[in-house]
């Protein structure tokens, strides 16, 4: 009889030949290649927006061994994702894990194909499985999952995978600032949705660069007891916030009818079905209360 770590290095060795089944090698940077993950059977193919340095004379290498080309069907930037196309039926799609069932604890395998040799792998736990969350570059991203995998060079837009090679997300070296971070599914679902779409994810666009600033306590008293708001220190030309008479010294305290307090009370408040609506906001001027409407743009 094998014994329980043969059989766990079996299980391992079979799940990660699952996922790689459904991972692509993606070339469209002039150092190491990177990843992707086959999307749909009729040629979607999902990877990181950061590893696409060019927008022609990208190809993929298929896990067959052929190489196709693939041309740019949407990218978004904020949430480092982005999707191909190539001329391809028939692929063999990834199979996604079910919403949850990634846990802290979790067996998980980090999985890439940055090499026409092969697909590789690693393994580790998932170490923190995160709510809603903005990037860096202004993004909500439903969630995210850090995991000791290790990330090798290459390994951006490839999958992580659950201990059965179902994936749970996507791995990013970019969104984690040198730390692995893996966009879940459920999130990635979302946005590939979009991008298939439209080509792009839709966000709302102020105009404003700020922070955060404690009101006096007589103001306070006036806002309900709201102890802080964001103090407007720049206003870009042209924009929304400008066009809508924003100043540099404002202290924005509501915004579509809700109290702001930090910066990711106005960011919640950006939604895309905003855009182009006109929306009405309260700032502090002077330290008197004054009503604006703003109507938001679209972030290019």
């Amino acid at each position: 009889m094998p014994s329980v770590l043969s059989q766990l290095s079996d299980a391992l060795a079979a799940a990660v030949e699952k996922a790689a089944a459904s991972t692509v090698l993606v070339d469209a940077r002039r150092r190491l290649p990177a990843s992707g993950i086959i999307w749909s059977a009729d040629g979607a193919i999902v990877t990181a927006d950061h590893v696409l340095e060019r927008d022609d004379n990208i190809e993929v290498l298929l896990p067959s061994g052929e190489t196709v080309a693939a041309a740019i069907a949407g990218r978004d930037p904020g949430s480092d994702i982005a999707v191909l196309k190539v001329d391809r039926t028939g692929l063999a799609p990834a199979e996604l894990a079910p919403d949850g069932s990634a846990r802290v604890g979790s067996i998980v395998l980090a999985v890439g194909r940055p090499t026409a040799e092969g697909p590789m792998a690693s393994f580790g736990v998932v170490g923190s499985v995160g709510g809603a969350w903005r990037t860096f570059r202004g993004a909500e991203v439903e969630g995210y999952l850090r995991s000791d995998a290790t990330f090798f060079p290459g390994f951006s837009g490839g999958p992580l995978a659950d201990a059965e090679g179902r994936v749970v997300g996507l791995n990013s070296s970019r969104l984690g600032r040198g730390a692995g971070l893996t966009v879940p599914a459920v999130a990635l679902t979302r946005i590939v949705g979009d991008l298939l779409a439209t080509g792009k994810v839709r966000r709302a666009y102020l105009g404003i660069s700020s922070q955060g600033a404690r009101l006096p306590a007589t103001l306070a008293a006036a806002l309900d007891g709201q102890e802080s708001g964001l103090l407007i220190v720049s206003v870009e030309p042209g924009s929304p916030a400008d066009q809508a008479g924003l100043l540099i010294g404002d202290i924005l305290v509501a915004f579509a009818g809700k109290p702001v307090t930090d910066t990711d009370d106005l960011q919640a408040s950006l939604g895309a079905g905003r855009i182009g609506q006109p929306t009405p906001a309260r700032v502090l001027r002077g330290g008197e209360v004054k009503d604006l409407s703003i109507t938001l743009g679209e972030r290019a």
